[in-house]
């Protein structure tokens, strides 16, 4: 039986991301069979993984799958989280286990992928992609003209330059300011930190897109569809 590199094989078992697991092999958190396991070892099915002293147990025929999920606000999107997670209204996949494709915080709704596929997960979320990511926010106060501008040519943040690639002001009331935006960073609080950047917060947040694929109007939040992965490998917008 061929052999792949453990950070594959794992990813195509619905295990995780290639990233994560190479995370884990640098924590001294992998066994293969008896041995620790290094970056760079091969494994096949005849092999035993064990992960923080857990066998992983890998279905004969693996099956990907690909959700999109309306988040509500109040859920983490971690199997970890002590909290309401996004995963619990979902049906148990089909093989492996289901991961979030990039998150959004606890304070977001709107449209996320989920998947048990990492390579999947990976090709559809890796920097190189370079994906939009449309927004809709509510912000406290009314932003000065001159300060939506410095959000548009990009800012410092943590020692990386961020910007919206779009910005469109909607309704406003005495104390606040509705805003349609894209930004291509996937960081966590990007969007959250910008806008405190120019001393504004955030009270409402909602991704409507990402890359190609919008927020079905008909999908309640909390609520799931099954989409082709085949439809939504390049995610970008074609032109």
């Amino acid at each position: 039986m061929s052999k792949e590199r453990i950070q594959k094989f794992l990813a195509q078992n619905g295990y995780s991301s290639r990233r994560k697991v190479e995370s884990l092999i640098k924590e001294g958190r992998i066994y293969i069979n008896d041995n620790l396991a290094q970056l760079g070892d091969k494994i096949s099915e005849d092999d035993k993984i064990f992960i923080d002293g857990k066998q992983i147990a890998f279905a004969k025929q693996f099956v990907s799958e690909l959700l999109m999920y309306n988040k509500p606000v109040g859920e983490e999107c971690s199997h970890n989280s002590l909290k309401k997670n996004i995963f619990e209204r979902l049906p148990k996949p089909k093989s492996g286990k289901w991961i979030s494709i990039g998150r959004l915080d606890i304070n977001t709704s709107g449209i996320i992928l989920i998947t048990n596929d990492g390579d999947l997960a990976n090709n559809i979320i890796h920097p190189s992609q370079n994906i939009e990511r449309e927004y809709v926010a509510r912000i406290r106060g009314i932003p000065r003209d001159e300060d939506l501008k410095k959000l548009i040519s990009g800012v410092k943040i943590e020692g990386e330059t961020i910007k919206f690639s779009d910005l469109v002001k909607g309704k406003q009331t005495s104390s606040h300011a509705w805003f349609a935006l894209v930004i291509m960073s996937g960081k966590n609080r990007s969007v959250r930190k910008l806008w405190e950047s120019i001393d504004h917060q955030v009270s409402r947040l909602k991704r409507v897109r990402l890359g190609k694929l919008f927020l079905p109007k008909d999908l309640k939040e909390g609520g799931f569809k099954r989409i082709n992965p085949e439809e939504v490998i390049d995610l970008k917008e074609r032109r």
